[in-house]
Parts: C-alpha cells; sequence; structure tokens
C-alpha cells in the first residue's frame, strides 16, 4: 500500500465531475490497491473520508469511516454513490477537509439520507445514515461532482483556521451565544 498525494483547492481535478465505473472495473486489482491505498491515505492524514478526485483520480469512488452499532468505526469504499435525503430537516455543522487543509467552515445538510452504492466487489449496497455519518457520505459525494464544502455553506461568517476553531468554537454551540 502507499500513501498517496491530496490534491489541494485549486487544482482543477477538485472541480470536475467524475468518472462513473462499472462493476467490473471495481473488481480489478489495480482497482482495489487503489482503494486500499485511499484507506491508508485517510488515516495517514487523520480524516474521516477521501474521494477519487482527491489523490488525482476522476472517479466515482471515496471511503469513509462508518461508525458500526457496536460503536467501532469501519472504513467503507462507496463506487458510483447515490444520495438521497430522507425527510426536511437540515443541520448546520462544522466541516474539513484534506484538500483545503487547517480550515474548517459551519455547511447545512439534510441530518438523514440513504446512500445506495457498489461495494468492493461491485455489489450494490444500501445504508440510510444519520448525523455524522449521513454528513460525511455527503461530504464525499460532494467531491464526486466537483463541489467543495465552502460552495455549500450559506454564509462565510463562519470560516476559521484550524487553531481558530480549537480555541473558539469546539464543542461550543454558537447559536447559544
Amino acid at each position: 500500500m502507499a500513501i498517496l498525494k491530496v490534491a489541494q483547492m485549486g487544482h482543477p481535478v477538485l472541480r470536475k465531475k467524475a468518472k462513473a465505473l462499472e462493476p467490473t472495473e471495481v473488481r480489478t486489482a489495480p482497482f482495489q490497491k487503489l482503494i486500499d491505498d485511499m484507506m491508508e491515505t485517510m488515516h495517514e492524514y487523520a480524516g474521516i473520508g477521501l474521494a477519487g478526485p482527491q489523490v488525482h483520480e476522476s472517479l466515482r469512488l471515496f471511503v469513509a469511516g462508518i461508525e458500526q452499532p457496536d460503536g467501532s468505526l469501519r472504513v467503507m469504499p462507496f463506487v458510483n454513490p447515490e444520495v438521497t435525503p430522507l425527510g426536511t430537516v437540515t443541520t448546520e455543522d462544522w466541516e474539513g477537509c484534506l484538500s483545503i487543509p487547517d480550515i474548517r467552515g459551519r455547511v447545512p445538510r439534510p441530518d438523514r439520507i440513504v446512500v445506495r452504492a457498489l461495494d468492493r466487489r461491485g455489489k450494490p449496497f444500501e445504508m440510510e445514515l444519520s448525523g455524522y455519518p449521513a454528513r460525511v457520505v455527503q461530504h464525499e459525494t460532494d467531491h464526486l461532482d466537483g463541489v467543495l464544502f465552502f460552495d455549500r455553506m450559506t454564509s462565510l461568517a463562519s470560516l476559521t483556521y484550524l487553531e481558530e476553531y480549537s480555541r473558539f468554537w469546539r464543542g461550543h454551540d454558537e447559536d447559544n451565544d
């Protein structure tokens, strides 16, 4: 396995719509290696998700850590994901991105979703997610459409550097000021 170079904001690969994959492509050895390398890269940079375009691969693939019922974190690949919001409740919360290092901002997103995708064997699966896991999947799916979290913000007033976020905002609900 290898640590891959992460594309930074400004690189054109982050603004292109990524290419969908056929199930037969998913099962190839090079694609399986890409999945493993992306998982290793995500862990190396202490991320919770990483999309193909972020490692210069314009493919509809991301890996994400999804909390399991027992509290453990399972890192899973999602190929050709399709996200459908469930209900009308949206939540605004903090997001960051490995392609936009050291910046955080509050992003509104649907609180509950269904995601349909292919697994690493090219088999379809479906998951219903809410809260933080739903946010992660939506953030990574956005990367596959050339969308960065800045694009989803309703106001840029919450943009902050990680150091200032850690000092002033972490664990603080700004609505209770």
